[in-house]
């Protein structure tokens, strides 16, 4: 009597149920990640994969991925591709509820929540880029607030042109007992390091470049975490981030920093100290007449005096002044508003300390007040 084989029982299976509020919060994480305009179709979809009692979320641009996860009802394991963007406009708008995901015939998705059901069009599991996996060795744990506040002080530094592409990223310099993170765009240097901490497993000096969009990424996920401390791990290729149970992923940065010991103010013979929210105010307000294209303000060094100007031939002129403590010469020098004022939101500091040596030098910005982290932000002069 010949013996019945069971047909084999394809894989491309899967349905779980999972809270509206644990998915959204798992999409709006990742939206950064997902690729808006590609030309790689794919990219635009998740991966979901569904496993014991846990939903995990793939979103990646090839250069960029960000892996998470929550917890689910799994009726069937398995996994399937789903359009990113749509799936989160519709997320959104979907009751309070559990929401049923199900894969049907030919890649397609069908989402029901309370009396809502859709079907949406996914794509093959199987193109679906393959993702590098978080090493098993030399893992260093940075402290998520240390790490949080640093790039919040330097990642607005970083250039946006797409040709200076070493400097498309901040340098990030981990020793055994300090962090230090730089980025510059050629025309002004944001410098911060913070010592007294102890990284297991590193010895002597450990230099990566994290390119920008991984920073605002992490970014994000450091202020939507309560981690005390992340994971960082590297291999030849890729950077690791894990941040609670997300997992960010970056191609490296390749090529030279610049050498930006050399930019760091040596000699500097004139300092003040100005109130931050006053001075942020007054180059906020003589900026609205600066010239459009060089966002050029003036500040003279008098006695006791800081004058602010900027004038332009289409809007006017403005001028402003903040009481200081100062008795050396006369100094004026021109700076970018633009650039004075990402210092003053990013640093909060109630004292700002402005350090010169000549009208043609580099000024240095810091906080005047001693604080656990040593904070530098050089600006370029501009010829006024």
């Amino acid at each position: 009597m010949p013996v019945e084989v069971a047909p084999a029982v394809a894989t491309t299976t899967m349905e779980i149920t999972i809270s509206k509020f644990e998915l959204l919060r798992e999409l709006t994480a990742t939206q950064g990640v997902v690729e808006r305009k590609t030309t790689i179709p794919i990219l635009s979809n998740y991966l979901f994969e569904a496993a014991a009692d846990k939903l995990s979320l793939t979103a990646t641009d090839l250069d960029l991925s960000l892996r998470t996860s929550c917890t689910a009802k799994v009726k069937k394991e398995g996994a399937c591709t789903i359009p990113a963007r749509k799936l989160y406009d519709y997320a959104k708008l979907l009751p309070d509820a559990d929401i049923t995901i199900k894969l049907l015939e030919n890649h397609w998705v069908s989402i029901r929540c309370g009396r809502s059901n859709t079907k949406m069009v996914g794509m093959a599991r199987s193109n679906f880029p393959t993702l590098p996996v978080f090493p098993a060795a030399g893992v260093v744990k940075i402290p998520a607030a240390v790490l949080r506040s640093m790039i919040a002080k330097t990642g607005f530094a970083i250039a946006s042109e797409e040709s200076r592409y070493t400097l498309n990223g901040a340098l990030m310099v981990l020793k055994p007992e300090s962090i230090t993170m730089v980025a510059t765009d050629g025309h002004r240097l944001a410098h911060i390091e913070r010592s007294g901490e102890k990284f297991d497993g590193v010895s002597g000096e450990m230099k990566t470049l994290v390119p920008k969009k991984a920073m605002d990424e992490l970014k994000s996920l450091l202020d939507s975490t309560d981690a005390e401390t992340i994971d960082f791990a590297k291999d030849e290729s890729t950077l690791y981030f894990r941040v609670g149970q997300r997992l960010l992923t970056s191609r490296q940065l390749t090529g030279q920093f610049p050498n930006y010991e050399a930019v760091l103010p040596k000699e500097i013979t004139k300092s003040i100290s100005v109130p931050g929210a006053d001075l942020g105010a007054a180059i906020s307000r003589v900026a609205q007449f600066a010239d459009e294209r060089s966002h050029a303000v003036r500040l003279r060094l008098e006695k006791d005096e800081l004058k602010l100007s900027a004038s332009s031939t289409d809007a006017g002129e403005s001028e402003d002044s903040i009481e200081i403590a100062y008795d050396g010469d006369p100094i004026t020098i021109g700076f970018n508003a633009q650039y004075l004022i990402d210092f003053i939101k990013a640093t909060g500091a109630a004292e700002v300390k402005l350090e010169l040596k000549d009208a043609q030098s580099a000024g240095q910005f810091r906080p005047a007040e001693g604080e656990d982290y040593k904070y530098r932000y050089i600006v370029m002069p501009m010829r006024i």
